[in-house]
């Protein structure tokens, strides 16, 4: 991280391990061995002397997982870039597939349990891994803002469809505002491709009042024409808007550099989701803490 990126970072971090504990020491070396760990893909135990004892670094990342910390971090950057005018409120949502190596796979896990979406600081019992096409997967799903820049992010087993988790990703967006008033829960749009297009997404975002920018999948317009004027008249769809949906790939892209990203070798999802929301707060913090 530039000297500014830390600046910014250092004042949203904990600076104790609680209201009667220890200050915390060498944060910035710490979390730059957080990150450099994040980059490499390498063991925790292997990280390189420089970032101090590897059992530091990984108590301090399976800490800042387990409580919140990173959420909170995200939350914040993302009340400033909406107060600095950095925030695009035509949101993007995808999914993406990730390989889960032999070492992330050793834990023991209740497959037929479903993963917890609710309280995202408790590690669910399939720890978030699946059997798809690619064999032990984790599925992250993102949703960005319209310079792809990211929100929220879930994860779920591999196997997992995406439309059914629209709901629950939409629900992480929350940017409280500097001044007073709840958080704003509402973009302008929600672009998102086919897997999205099913009728209780299409209500959810009416219900909220947000548009949909989602095309319909084939069976879905065969099905409307068969019924003929039962069927209803076609959602509307603004193709130009469509086309800036690729903001979130590019996301998926930028995340899946970090190599403990792009394959998955943390045994818990709590560890493996708290990399990723490390990956989005970087790009923020390439945004904001530069421009300080």
């Amino acid at each position: 991280m530039t000297d500014e990126q830390w600046e910014l970072l250092e004042l949203l971090l904990p600076k104790s391990q609680g209201r009667v504990g220890r200050n915390f020491a060498n944060s910035r070396r710490v979390i730059e061995g957080m990150l450099f760990r994040l980059r490499t893909g390498i063991p925790w135990r292997d990280l390189p002397e420089i970032f101090g004892p590897w059992q530091t670094v990984w108590k301090r990342h399976r800490r800042y997982a387990g409580d919140g910390t990173w959420d909170k971090v995200l939350t914040a950057l993302l009340t400033l870039a909406d107060a600095t005018g950095n925030f695009d409120w035509v949101i993007s949502i995808d999914a993406t597939i990730v390989r889960v190596h032999q070492h992330g796979a050793s834990l023991a896990r209740h497959t037929g349990a479903p993963s917890n979406y609710k309280n995202l600081h408790d590690e669910p019992a399939d720890h978030a891994i699946g059997r798809s096409r690619g064999g032990l997967t984790t599925k992250a799903h993102l949703v960005t803002d319209g310079n792809g820049r990211g929100l929220a992010v879930l994860i779920t087993p591999g196997q997992a469809a995406d439309s059914p988790m629209l709901p629950n990703v939409l629900d992480g967006v929350a940017v409280p505002r500097l001044d007073s008033g709840a958080p704003r829960t509402t973009p302008d749009q929600l672009i998102g491709d086919k897997a999205y297009s099913a009728r209780s997404n299409r209500k959810l975002l009416r219900r909220r009042r947000i548009k949909a920018v989602i095309p319909e999948r084939a069976d879905q317009i065969a099905n409307r024409k068969r019924k003929g004027r039962a069927g209803g008249r076609a959602p509307d769809f603004d193709t130009e808007t469509y086309r800036r949906r690729n903001v979130v790939e590019r996301a998926f892209n930028k995340a899946k550099r970090w190599r403990a990203i792009a394959t998955r070798y943390d045994k818990l999802a709590l560890t493996y989701r708290a990399g990723l929301v490390l990956a989005l707060i970087v790009e923020w913090l390439k945004l904001l803490g530069d421009a300080t």
